[in-house]
């Protein structure tokens, strides 16, 4: 695959995963769908804004420029070809990265911590995060947490799908850095394979 195609590729799940980051930290603002949790039942991960920021916008400019590089380039398919962009794309995506790996932190922090929730006692607090076995798949640890409702579950699901996401995307930014380097220093390979379909 060129580093043309292999660009617009990466640019594209990155604009994909970037949004899906973004949609998750919003869910998480409110516990079980409902806006009567906020800001009670939310954790200091959620307002780290780790899938808004980190996964969502600055991945997001990451996304656009490698689908950017992926196009006719800044001089089109003479001159610097692609070479202008695909340089510019390294150092998006190695600020995507950054970005990434903040979501991944954040996430991994939240999932570690648990949920912050109203306990048996009628108190608030993160019950799970200082326990010495983890609550992940002791669901009957679960019932400690009385409100908001099914709070453990939300929690776990949307951070798994922030710690996911930022992985694919921390992952995909460092390929986009070599891809990049690669189209900064051999061009597009898509401006021979253009001009053979020409002649055809």
């Amino acid at each position: 695959m060129c580093t043309g195609k292999c660009s617009r590729l990466v640019g594209l799940t990155l604009v994909v995963a970037s949004l899906a980051c973004m949609v998750a930290n919003v869910l998480l603002m409110f516990p079980n769908a409902q806006r009567e949790w906020t800001p009670d039942g939310i954790t200091l991960q959620v307002w780290l804004l780790g899938g808004l920021l980190g996964g969502g916008l600055m991945v997001l400019c990451t996304g656009c420029s490698a689908v950017r590089a992926g196009g006719k380039g800044c001089c089109g398919y003479g001159c610097c070809g692609n070479r202008c962009r695909m340089l510019r794309s390294v150092f998006c995506s190695a600020f995507g990265g950054l970005g990434a790996f903040y979501c991944l932190v954040v996430a991994s922090t939240a999932l570690t911590n648990g949920p912050r929730c109203e306990t048996q006692d009628h108190k608030w607090g993160t019950p799970f995060k200082d326990l010495s076995q983890s609550y992940l798949y002791n669901q009957t640890m679960w019932d400690q947490c009385v409100a908001p409702p099914n709070v453990v579950l939300w929690h776990i699901v949307l951070f798994s799908i922030l710690l996911g996401l930022g992985l694919l995307e921390l992952v995909l930014c460092g390929v986009q850095v070599v891809n990049g380097l690669l189209g900064t220093l051999c061009g597009d390979c898509r401006k021979g394979a253009d001009r053979e379909g020409e002649g055809l």
